[in-house]
C-alpha cells in the first residue's frame, strides 16, 4: 500500500436531525480536489436546511485497495440513498466499484457516474434514465454514448459539454419523465463540473428533491419543494489568473488586463519578456484547490516571466493550447506562437487526461506549438508525508498515468509540484519544487531567445564496462558516425562548432586518446580536471556520499588530486564520456 489514509476523514454526519430527514450519500473519485467542496456543501446543508440533513462518506479510488477501506465502502453503499463516482479509469478498481455497487443498484435512489470506464458508467440511474444498456441499446443516446466512448475519454467528455449547453434548455419544456430525468443527469454534470461548494450544495439538494424524497412530502414550506438554484456555469476553456476578477476567453482581453496591473514592473509588461504558458485543470480552479497554481504563477512572475495560465473544463487540453498560445491576428494570416515554453500542471496526457489518450492529436498540437513542453505533476494517490517517507517514492499508478503516458506526447521534466493534505485533500505547494520547475521553464524560454552562437550543446556517450573498447558502443548503431552528422548539421546551422575532425573515425580518436600523454595511454582524453574544492562547492551533498564511497577525489576517474572529466570540447559542443560508476567487481555496492 502506498497510502494509509482512512476514508473516515471524509465521513461527515449532522450534529442532530431535529426532525429532519436524513440523506445518505457515498462518493468515490480519482482525485481529491472535490473533497473540500463536497464537505463544505454538506456542512452548509446540515447547518442551514430546516428539512434535510446529509451523512456523506467519501473515498479516493486508490484507497479501495485497502481491505478495511473497501469493507467500509461496501457497508456504506448498502446503507446509502445516493452514489456518486467520477473518473474511475483504473480497471481493477473500476471492477471493485461495480462489484460493491451493482448488488444495491435497484435499492439506491440515484446513481450518478461522471466520465469513467464503461462498466462503471452502466451503473448510472436517475428515475427512468439509465445507462444499464450502455453499448447494447440502439437508442439515440446510447449510440451517442457508445460512439464517444470509442473515440476517447476526452472526446466523450467534450461532446457531453456541448450537449450540456443546449439539451437542458430543450428538455425542461418536455413533460415526459424520461426526458426530464435525462435533463437532470445533464444538470448533474454541470453542477459537478462547476465544482464550487455552492454548485455541489445545489446538486445534492436537486438529487434529494427529485429522487429521494419526491413522494415523502419533505419539502420547503415556501415553495412545496426543496429550494435549489440552477448550476453556475463556467467557461469550457479560458485563461485564469489569481489576481483577475474573472476568467478570460480572449487572449487580447487577458493581456489588456495583464498590462494594466499596478503590482508588476514594466519589464513584465514587455511583449518581448519570456512568456510561459501554463496548462491547468478547471476543477482545481472552481473547487478553490489552487494553492499550487497560485504559487507557480507567483514564482514565474518573480523570475521575470509573463504567464498565460489556460484551463479546460474537459479532458482535451490541446484546445486551450491552440486557442490561447498563438497570436492569430498576425500579418499574413499565419498564427504566431506567443509563448516561449509550455508547462502542464495537470500531470496528465494533453488529450484524454486519465482516460483514453489520443497521442496523435496531442503530438499534432505540440508540433504546431513547437516549444519545449514540460509536464509537472501533483501527488494524487499519496499524501505529502507518505510520499516523503516512502522507500519506493511515487505510486506506480501515478508513474504510469502522469510520467510515462505524458512522455508519449513529448513531455519532458516530470517534476512533482505539489503534495496533498491527508485530512482535507487539498493541494500543498512544495515551494522548492515550484521554484525548480519555474527555473527550468524560464531557462527553456531564455534558451529559445539565445543566439545560436552562444548556445552550448553537451553529448554524453556510453562507456560500460569502462574500457576504450566500449566507448560509444550501442547495438546496431554507428554512434560516432551519428554524432559527426549532428555536429556537421549544427555547424551549418550557425552553432559554434570548432576544430571538427574530418571524419567520424577521427572524431572518435579525438575522444578516446589522451593527447597530453607522452606515450600511448590507457586513459581517455581528459577534457577537464576538477579540483576537490570545486567539486565540494558544486555538490554540497557530497558529504553524504563519503560514508559509502570515501572522500573525494577517490580512486576512479581521478589522478589522485583531481576528478577527471573525460571527453572533448569542440567550441560550444562538448562530447563527454559516461563516468565510471560503482565498483566493477561489486555491483551490489550500488544498492
Amino acid at each position: 500500500m502506498f497510502t494509509h489514509v482512512k476514508s473516515t476523514i471524509r465521513h461527515i454526519t449532522p450534529d442532530s436531525l431535529d426532525g429532519r430527514s436524513l440523506l445518505k450519500v457515498v462518493y468515490v473519485v480519482l482525485e481529491p480536489q472535490y473533497q473540500s467542496s463536497l464537505s463544505a456543501a454538506v456542512k452548509a446543508i446540515n447547518q442551514n436546511n430546516p428539512n434535510l440533513a446529509i451523512e456523506i462518506s467519501g473515498y479516493l479510488l486508490e484507497e479501495l485497495r485497502d481491505r478495511e477501506n473497501y469493507e467500509n465502502f461496501q457497508r456504506d453503499i448498502s446503507e446509502a440513498n445516493i452514489f456518486i463516482a467520477s473518473l474511475i479509469f483504473i480497471e481493477d478498481l473500476a471492477d471493485k466499484v461495480v462489484a460493491a455497487v451493482q448488488p444495491h443498484r435497484d435499492k439506491l435512489d440515484a446513481i450518478v457516474v461522471f466520465p469513467s470506464m464503461p462498466q462503471v458508467m452502466r451503473l448510472n440511474k436517475m428515475g427512468t434514465f439509465s445507462m444499464a444498456q450502455l453499448g447494447q441499446s440502439k437508442s439515440a443516446i446510447a449510440q451517442f454514448m457508445r460512439k464517444r466512448k470509442e473515440n476517447s475519454g476526452a472526446s466523450f467528455q467534450d461532446a457531453m459539454l456541448k450537449l450540456l449547453r443546449a439539451l437542458p434548455q430543450v428538455l425542461k419544456y418536455l413533460p415526459i419523465d424520461k426526458a426530464q430525468d435525462a435533463r437532470n443527469f445533464m444538470l448533474s454534470f454541470q453542477y459537478w463540473l462547476g465544482g464550487s461548494s455552492d454548485n455541489l450544495e445545489n446538486f445534492l439538494l436537486m438529487l434529494a428533491d427529485k429522487y429521494v424524497f419526491k413522494e415523502s412530502g419533505v419539502r420547503s414550506q415556501d415553495s412545496g419543494e426543496f429550494k435549489y438554484q440552477e448550476p453556475v456555469v463556467y467557461p469550457d476553456m479560458g485563461i485564469w489568473h489569481p489576481l483577475a476578477m474573472r476568467m478570460f476567453e480572449d487572449v487580447k482581453e487577458y493581456f489588456n488586463w495583464y498590462n494594466s496591473r499596478n503590482d508588476i514592473s514594466d519589464d513584465l509588461k514587455d511583449p518581448l519578456a519570456p512568456c510561459i504558458g501554463l496548462i491547468l485543470q478547471r476543477t482545481h480552479l472552481v473547487t478553490g484547490d489552487d494553492a499550487h497554481y497560485v504559487a507557480m504563477i507567483q514564482e514565474i512572475e518573480a523570475m521575470g516571466g509573463r504567464v498565460i495560465p489556460v484551463f479546460a473544463g474537459g479532458l482535451d487540453f490541446s484546445k486551450p493550447v491552440d486557442a490561447y498560445f498563438f497570436d492569430k491576428s498576425a500579418k499574413g494570416g499565419e498564427s504566431v506562437t506567443i509563448v516561449d515554453a509550455a508547462v502542464s500542471l495537470t500531470g496528465f496526457a494533453l488529450v484524454g487526461g486519465p482516460a483514453r489518450q489520443d497521442h496523435p492529436r496531442a503530438i499534432e498540437s505540440l508540433k504546431r506549438l513547437n516549444r519545449p513542453y514540460m509536464c509537472a505533476l501533483p501527488l494524487v494517490f499519496q499524501t505529502t508525508q507518505e510520499w516523503e517517507e516512502s522507500d519506493l517514492g511515487l505510486h506506480p499508478i501515478q508513474v504510469a498515468l502522469q510520467i510515462a503516458i505524458p512522455e508519449l506526447d513529448g513531455a519532458i521534466e516530470p517534476i512533482i509540484l505539489s503534495g496533498r493534505d491527508g485530512n482535507t485533500g487539498r493541494a500543498i505547494a512544495l515551494q522548492d519544487r515550484i521554484e525548480a520547475i519555474a527555473q527550468r521553464a524560464m531557462k527553456w524560454a531564455n534558451l529559445r531567445k539565445k543566439p545560436k552562437l552562444a548556445k552550448k550543446v553537451a553529448i554524453t556517450v556510453f562507456s560500460f564496462p569502462p574500457d576504450k573498447g566500449n566507448v560509444g558502443t550501442a547495438a546496431y548503431l554507428d554512434v560516432f558516425g551519428s554524432i559527426y552528422e549532428v555536429m556537421t548539421a549544427l555547424q551549418h546551422n550557425g552553432y559554434d562548432v570548432r576544430e571538427l575532425p574530418d571524419s567520424p573515425k577521427a572524431l572518435m580518436e579525438a575522444v578516446i586518446h589522451d593527447v597530453q600523454a607522452q606515450y600511448q595511454s590507457p586513459e581517455l582524453n581528459v577534457a577537464y580536471r576538477m579540483s576537490v574544492e570545486q567539486y565540494e562547492r558544486l555538490t554540497p551533498y557530497s558529504v553524504r556520499l563519503e560514508e559509502n564511497w570515501g572522500p573525494p577525489p577517490g580512486h576512479l576517474n581521478s589522478d589522485g588530486q583531481n576528478l577527471l572529466i573525460y571527453g572533448k570540447q569542440f567550441g560550444n559542443v562538448f562530447i563527454g564520456v559516461q563516468p565510471t560508476f560503482g565498483y566493477e567487481g561489486d555491483p551490489m555496492r550500488l544498492l
